[in-house]
């Protein structure tokens, strides 16, 4: 039995034996993610029925959903760009317009969903007009260290030596954080990547000339889980992956994986309303319950994610070991103080703005 079907009937019992159609459809990305939301927002929720379906990212399906009128999904978990997108294309109920954030729950000192948020260190900037805060996560180097019977990588230059570290390396098959890891092996300092990328001639061509030195050594993933496979079994000796679901096996399942926290790009996360859904009310009702700072730190017992919600990280540290099997899960989050200094904050703007031209050249560059 699927894990997804199993999520659909624990959450249909709750609400209904009879129900044949869940309340709240959330879109989302599966695997150790989606588990840690089930566990945090849904098993802690009885006012109607929620169900996750598992979906690739992107805006295509959603807007096949917006434009046709037949919205399969109530709630989609997107990327901060393809929140900025989804906003001005009209694709997401606009919930701050409609002045909905005020009816999100505050920090216990009073604190606004919105202010909250602005005071994370992390945080870019504005939340997209019509999406509600969710997590902040990071694409991250891994390896196994009973890989290296000699020295062991340290450094995202490391990554993109193989003759140094010579093997098999895994990446994503899309742009994002590839383009500026690459960058940042070349000696581009973390706070400088967008001010290159956007202003010097010949920034993209540098970048790639990076990835081309281990084109001939790379293994593509394109879902959460498939990186952590490639590390165990030996296939790639280092990879690309996501922090939250090398926490997760390190935490949950006994694995020994190692971080490289040097340059590692740190991306938000978003909960989006899909436009003109029948079940406004009870998506919007969960979206309330699931961005709370009591909810957002509840994931973080499941996935070490970060929560967006600034006043949900002291919850966090007055509860250490917080994570759910007794172990402390602050030392595997992306936003240390001593790990802020040596990371990129991605800029959604950038990749709203650039996200096309960029990942045509990058899907040229996997299938040349």
């Amino acid at each position: 039995m699927s894990k997804l079907f199993k999520a659909f009937l624990f959450t249909s019992f709750l609400a209904s034996p009879f129900a044949a159609i869940a309340d709240v459809t959330v879109a989302s990305w599966g695997g150790a993610y989606t588990e840690s939301q089930i566990k945090a927002y849904v098993d802690t929720y009885d006012a109607a029925t929620v169900r996750f379906e598992n979906y690739n990212g992107g805006l295509g399906e959603i807007k096949a959903q917006v434009d046709s009128g037949n919205i399969a999904w109530d709630i989609a978990d997107v990327l901060p760009s393809n929140a900025i997108t989804g906003c001005d294309e009209g694709l997401f109920e606009d919930l701050g317009a409609q002045g909905q954030y005020d009816n999100f729950i505050p920090a216990a000192d009073g604190t606004s969903m919105e202010d909250d948020v602005a005071a994370n260190s992390i945080a870019t900037g504005d939340m997209p007009s019509c999406c509600v805060p969710q997590i902040f996560w990071s694409y991250v180097v891994f390896y196994d260290p009973d890989a290296f019977s000699g020295p062991k990588p340290s450094t995202v230059t490391d990554f993109f030596d193989v003759e140094k570290f010579p093997g098999k390396r895994g990446i994503h098959t899309w742009a994002n954080a590839n383009v500026e890891m690459a960058l940042l092996s070349d000696g581009v300092k973390p706070g400088g990547i967008y001010k290159v990328l956007e202003n010097q001639t010949g920034a993209l061509d540098r970048a790639f000339g990076v990835l081309d030195k281990i084109k001939d050594h790379v293994v593509f993933w394109s879902s959460g889980a498939k990186p952590l496979e490639l590390v165990k079994s030996g296939e790639v000796v280092m990879s690309i992956a996501y922090n939250g679901r090398i926490g997760a096996a390190n935490l949950s399942e006994g694995e020994n994986f190692e971080y490289i926290w040097d340059s590692q790009v740190i991306e938000e996360e978003y909960l989006c309303m899909l436009k003109g859904t029948p079940n406004y009310d009870e998506a919007l009702a969960w979206m309330i319950h699931a961005t709370s700072p009591t909810s957002q730190a509840e994931q973080a017992k499941y996935i070490p994610y970060s929560p967006m919600r600034a006043s949900a990280d002291p919850i966090i540290a007055a509860g250490e070991p917080w994570f759910h099997n007794g172990q402390t899960v602050l030392n595997h989050m992306p936003n240390t103080p001593e790990r802020m200094k040596i990371s990129v904050i991605a800029n959604p703007e950038f990749w709203d703005e650039n996200g096309t031209e960029i990942g045509e050249r990058f899907s040229a560059w996997m299938g040349n």
